[in-house]
């Protein structure tokens, strides 16, 4: 048996520095650290029990992922939102999003099919229920368990980083009711593509939902639409 083989099977053991990195990518997301708010690296190393090293090194990865920003004289705090730069999220969403249903509808399995159904079940109960607040952590869910579907880590590693971008966004912006169901019907129109193993079907499905919801943004002058915002908010997404 060769050593990849073997290694492979030894259960990923998480470091104090991923631990702290996930938890505060997590506030970050969720909006319980805003944008502009300052990262006390004392504070949380002992909130985590840990020395500031793990810490350092979380909030540098932190800051390439264009959460976290570091000034002289004004340490290090989180970063904000430009609105201006959301139509470029919004193009490269569309080109990304659109290559990922294209390859998944050629590899996903009847496994990863049915939890995306599943997700859609969800939110669509979710709705109904007029609890939109779950809404935006299970469209995350459905776009993540399409790009797994399409076999390519490094496009799951962009969809992630996209979507954290407008969660991030919407939390001083959430997306409306109507909204929510255009984005639950327009999964339903990928979803059924991907049911017949149609990438173009399912390539164009993906890119009309991302447009879609680009338009409803413009049309609701940055109120309600997918990724509407202001320059330093803190996020949701379609």
């Amino acid at each position: 048996m060769g050593q990849s083989s073997w290694a492979e099977r030894i259960p990923a053991v998480k470091s104090k520095a991923d631990l702290a990195y996930e938890s505060l990518r997590s506030a970050i997301a969720q909006g319980d650290l805003k944008a502009g708010e300052r990262i006390n690296m004392d504070e949380l190393a002992r909130s985590f029990g840990v020395s500031k090293i793990p810490i350092r090194e979380a909030v540098k990865r932190l800051e390439s992922d264009g959460l976290l920003v570091s000034r002289v004289h004004a340490g290090v705090t989180v970063a904000g939102i430009d609105v201006t730069e959301m139509r470029g999220v919004f193009l490269a969403r569309e080109a990304i999003e659109a290559l990922v249903a294209e390859l998944a509808a050629q590899r996903i399995d009847d496994r990863q099919l049915a939890e995306l159904e599943d997700v859609q079940e969800r939110m669509r109960a979710a709705l109904e229920r007029d609890v939109t607040g779950e809404m935006a952590e299970l469209n995350s869910r459905f776009h993540q368990l399409l790009a797994e579907a399409a076999g390519y880590r490094v496009l799951g590693d962009l969809t992630e980083q996209l979507l954290m971008t407008i969660r991030r966004y919407r939390i001083t912006a959430p997306l409306g009711e109507r909204n929510w169901r255009s984005v639950v019907d327009e999964h339903d129109t990928l979803v059924a593509a991907l049911r017949r193993r149609d990438p173009e079907a399912a390539s164009g499905a993906a890119r009309a939902h991302i447009s879609s919801q680009a338009a409803h943004e413009a049309e609701q002058g940055g109120a309600e639409g997918e990724g509407a915002g202001t320059k330093g908010a803190g996020p949701q997404e379609g």
